[in-house]
């Protein structure tokens, strides 16, 4: 908790990499499919803020909403043709992807370490939801939610049996 706390109120952070770290330690992305998200799966309405990941918006906390639409703000690439895709966080080559290896390192040198966040975030979301559910929600394959389940000792055993003995 104290490194998402850092990620969304630390200013002497570079931006990218606050919204780097919070987005891994909310939501469990990988590097490989925060670096291709784009300025169009970020949404407002007059309540809150999402942001589309596959077919699902999740709900963001308003300081990272903030830290998004200061991004998003900053993103002025003449470059880039009208109507193409913007990313979130553009590479230093216009229209291209940072390197996810790069900024692994960029996130350590900052004391930010990726996969022990992805895998913090991972084994809180499996001791909340059914693995099919973390399956679905985080793009992993349904054998290895069960498998993160078994190793937080989550079973839905029990739920899903009760489950079946409630159906008509």
């Amino acid at each position: 908790m104290a490194e998402v706390r850092r990620c969304l109120t630390d200013t002497g952070l570079p931006l990218p990499v606050r919204i780097i770290g919070a987005l891994i330690r909310l939501y469990a992305l990988p590097l490989t499919r925060i670096i291709e998200l784009t300025t169009d799966q970020f949404h407002r309405d007059a309540e809150a803020a999402y942001l589309t990941l596959d077919r699902h918006p999740a709900l963001l906390p308003p300081a990272l909403a903030a830290l998004l639409d200061e991004q998003i703000a900053e993103l002025h690439d003449p470059l880039t043709p009208q109507g193409r895709r913007h990313l979130l966080l553009p590479g230093a080559v216009p229209g291209r992807p940072r390197n996810p290896a790069g900024l692994a390192d960029q996130m350590r040198q900052h004391d930010l370490p990726v996969r022990a966040a992805r895998n913090t975030a991972l084994m809180e979301a499996i001791t909340d939801l059914p693995p099919i559910v973390v399956a679905d929600l985080f793009s992993i394959s349904p054998a290895t939610a069960h498998r993160w389940s078994q190793l937080a000792g989550n079973s839905w055993a029990p739920y899903l049996a009760a489950r079946q003995r409630t159906r008509p």
